[in-house]
């Protein structure tokens, strides 16, 4: 049923970008420098894009908003919807750049931020959060901002982001919440690998959501799956360094939308924290994890490769030492390879009050020093086909 249904979901994926390669021949442009935009990388061009958007948003037409290059410095920008249309092409030639004082970005939740709007692509360019100072700040323990995400779309449909280099986050590089149909694809993004919270792509109450062809280097997570998505497809994908591909941390709340459908295909990890991490907090909860799909990965030098946490809780601090009531169930690794840093290669602590169900390892070969790994599980329920290295787990 799960196969078919990712079959069945591609051909709409395959229609949306059809439809984004070629956009209305009527499209009417509208140049940032026009409103007054400069790219010498001083000048303070909030305004200038905050009018060039209306005016784009205002078109009854199809719309291209066009940056040349340069490096145009912006502020916390909120893009509103309930345009007139709904084909807007945001075209970078140029750099987008956050002011250096990384308090003026701090407090802002988003920099870049898309809010209820339909048919919005970002096509190219460099977006450059400055976010070195903030995270020395932090590695301080000085007293600073929280920081903000450098590009959000919040409760849209239609996106496609395509092209863009994200640089120096503050915090989260993309994020994807409360939308349908969203296409990630080439996509490149850049952080230190001990930056905090830097996390390349999250997703959140989402659904159809499309991530490929990607490079994240980043210090969180490489993609972090969050709770309420359902129909993600990632494809070729190459992380690291950084946390991997999480879902969760789930159980924050009580009641929390399950997340169901993932499918993950052709990604390579380099030197990074985990592989596959599906993570929970020892609390109760009546979400769920489900019909997940981790295949054709490579991992070189991954600390976890195949990990599930349902005792998660980082640093040790304020765990809340409960019981998940996350239940997982229906996830399946299968063509995995490659080397652990450490000696557990594959490590499933599940849930004592819903262990995890039709767990399926299929074809896994990871090894450690050349030596075949170890496995370790707990409240683990499922089977293994084919090869599986380490064994003798389920």
């Amino acid at each position: 049923m799960v196969k078919g249904f990712f079959s069945n979901h591609f051909y709409l994926f395959l229609l949306i970008l059809f439809i984004y390669s070629y956009p209305s021949s009527a499209a009417t442009s509208y140049n940032v420098l026009s409103f007054g935009a400069k790219g010498n990388g001083v000048t303070d061009s909030t305004q200038a894009f905050y009018e060039t958007w209306a005016a784009a948003c205002g078109s009854a037409e199809s719309a291209i908003i066009y940056v040349p290059e340069g490096r145009y410095l912006l502020g916390s920008i909120n893009f509103q919807g309930d345009c007139k249309n709904s084909d807007i092409t945001i075209g970078i030639d140029g750099a987008l750049v956050a002011p250096a004082d990384y308090r003026v970005l701090g407090q802002a939740d988003s920099w870049l931020s898309f809010e209820g709007v339909s048919g919005v692509s970002v096509i190219g360019g460099a977006l450059d959060a400055m976010g070195t100072a903030l995270w020395i700040c932090k590695a301080k323990g000085s007293d600073c901002p929280k920081g903000a995400t450098t590009l959000s779309f919040s409760n849209s449909n239609n996106i496609r982001i395509n092209g863009v280099m994200s640089l120096n986050s503050q915090m989260f590089h993309i994020v994807i919440k409360g939308c349908q149909n969203v296409l990630v694809e080439d996509v490149k993004v850049i952080a230190a690998g001990d930056s905090p919270n830097t996390d390349g792509v999250h997703v959140q109450f989402s659904r159809n959501v499309k991530i490929s062809s990607s490079s994240i280097k980043t210090g969180d997570d490489c993609i972090s799956i969050g709770p309420g998505t359902k129909n993600l497809f990632i494809e070729d994908v190459t992380c690291g360094p950084g946390h991997g591909i999480s879902i969760g941390s789930l159980a924050k709340d009580m009641n929390e939308e399950g997340v169901q459908n993932v499918k993950v295909k052709r990604t390579t990890f380099l030197d990074t924290q985990n592989g596959f991490r599906i993570k929970s907090w020892a609390r109760p909860s009546n979400g769920f994890v489900q019909g997940i799909w981790f295949m054709d990965a490579v991992m070189r030098n991954v600390q976890n490769p195949i990990i599930i946490d349902q005792n998660y809780c980082p640093h040790n601090l304020n765990c809340p030492g409960q019981v998940s009531g996350i239940q997982i169930s229906d996830v399946t690794y299968k063509n995995i390879r490659g080397t652990s840093a450490t000696a557990v290669a594959i490590k499933l602590d599940c849930s004592t009050m819903y262990p995890c169900r039709g767990i399926r390892l299929q074809n896994v070969n990871l090894k450690y020093l050349n030596q075949v790994a170890q496995s370790s599980c707990s409240n683990a329920v499922g089977q293994e086909l084919g090869m599986v290295q380490p064994s003798n787990c389920l």
